[in-house]
């Protein structure tokens, strides 16, 4: 339990972004220059760390403020304020544990990311001949889990009626990008060759830049711009040096293009889920929106989305959509490894249902990492997990046999990769920041 004593001039000034109302505060009280009235700043429970709820107690003969800006109704003397950087020695410490808190979520974002790759790879042995079955399993499987997990955070107090109540327009437009994605990517890689979709997938950390510049109108500096195009550099060395020179142009132009706008949806995804977390923030009045109510709804509009799609769809992966219902019959003997189309099917269901586990793990650890830092941070932490990926299938992994070769152009651009990322992460130094006051509406 910590105090604060110091003297405060309060006025209106802009709310402070989500990122700067980090402050560990748990009780305050400041004496006002006119040396007549006492604030007691104490956090609201349900908002503990980013709201405060503002006690005004007024001297001998004067009449206490008056402010419906409280908890839901009007009450006499107390308002609420978003808080922002308070104490000077606090401050420094509050910046180094967000910095430590993003670095964490970003080692477990590449780690989920390097299993998801591995283990798309592997769930596809027993269900080479069902793909498609087990990317439907895996869009329509998280609309149930997801919800479910809504539900009891729901019960357990984390989500909020508020949260629920916001506008559902902006998920409609997530379903929409991340069922466009999934739709002019599956398009794509039908005919791409494997070495050119990781090549061609650099070009999302493009799209974050410019989209993030455009609707965010956030601004990077050189050093960002440079250490995200060696990112980029880096992964095209890693992939392509293991590759045939002609594979980007074997294919035609026009497939090439297509998994690159795939790919401007996704980033287009990513970026609307930041400006999602960013208005809800002022909505909910400084509490963060609970991410799962973004995966869910996200997710049951995507299957909506898909479900529209089936018949494009289906026909892409060179199944009549008349047979579609046999062959999802079929797929799901294979997942579960029994009756007569079990033959070939040797891994399953355990390589499937671990791949989605860990696909569901890696979304929810994304969007967690894209709402405490930006979408750029996390496209290069999704980005991190393709050279890594390379180097695992090196391996004697089970159930896929012979292990591929390292690439010859492996270690150099890995070099090429991790430059990029020290750069990107280089900060200049610079005058310290002015610590900000009480911002919020007041009494004149």
């Amino acid at each position: 339990m910590s105090a604060c004593f110091r003297r405060v001039a309060i006025g209106i000034t802009a709310p402070p972004t989500a990122s700067h109302q980090r402050d560990y505060l748990q009780r305050a009280i400041w004496l006002l220059p006119d040396r007549r009235r006492w604030i007691v700043l104490r956090s609201a429970p349900e908002d503990r760390g980013r709201r405060w709820l503002i006690d005004v107690k007024g001297g001998a003969g004067e009449e206490p403020l008056r402010s419906g800006r409280g908890r839901g109704k009007e009450k006499t003397g107390r308002r609420a304020y978003a808080v922002g950087s308070l104490v000077e020695k606090g401050e420094g410490g509050d910046e180094r544990d967000r910095t430590v808190e993003v670095l964490v979520a970003a080692g477990v974002t590449v780690v989920l990311g390097v299993g998801n790759r591995v283990l798309y790879k592997l769930a596809l042995v027993p269900l080479k001949h069902h793909p498609f079955f087990l990317a439907q399993l895996a869009t329509f499987g998280y609309v149930i889990v997801y919800f479910s997990i809504l539900y009891l955070r729901y019960h357990a107090g984390i989500v909020t009626d508020k949260m629920l109540s916001l506008p559902k327009a902006p998920y409609i437009f997530v379903g929409l990008l991340e069922a466009l994605g999934a739709a002019s990517g599956m398009a794509a890689g039908a005919i791409l060759s494997g070495a050119a979709i990781p090549i061609l997938s650099q070009s999302f950390l493009v799209w974050q830049l410019l989209l993030s510049y455009i609707f965010l109108g956030r601004r990077y500096r050189f050093n960002q711009i440079l250490g995200c195009f060696l990112v980029a550099i880096g992964v095209i060395i890693t992939v392509a040096s293991g590759s045939s020179a002609g594979s980007l142009m074997e294919a035609g132009i026009f497939w090439s293009l297509l998994m690159i706008i795939s790919f401007l949806f996704q980033a287009a995804d990513t970026v609307l889920k930041e400006i999602i977390f960013l208005n809800a923030t002022q909505q909910l009045k400084g509490r963060s929106l609970d991410l799962f109510v973004v995966n869910s709804y996200g997710s049951a509009f995507q299957a909506l989305f898909i479900s529209l799609l089936l018949p494009f769809l289906s026909k892409l992966w060179g199944i009549p959509f008349h047979q579609l219902p046999s062959y999802l019959k079929d797929g799901a003997a294979c997942f579960l490894n029994s009756g007569t189309v079990s033959s070939g099917c040797d891994g399953a269901p355990l390589l499937p249902l671990l791949f989605v586990i860990v696909n569901m793990g890696f979304n929810i650890s994304l969007l967690h990492l894209l709402k405490i830092s930006s979408a750029v941070v996390s496209c290069l932490a999704s980005t991190i997990s393709v050279p890594i990926s390379v180097f695992l299938f090196t391996l004697p992994l089970p159930y896929i046999g012979v292990a591929s070769s390292l690439p010859p152009g492996f270690v150099a651009g890995a070099v090429v990769l991790m430059a990029g990322m020290l750069i990107y992460t280089w900060s200049p130094s610079s005058a310290p920041r002015n610590h900000s006051a009480i911002t919020g509406p007041t009494e004149p």
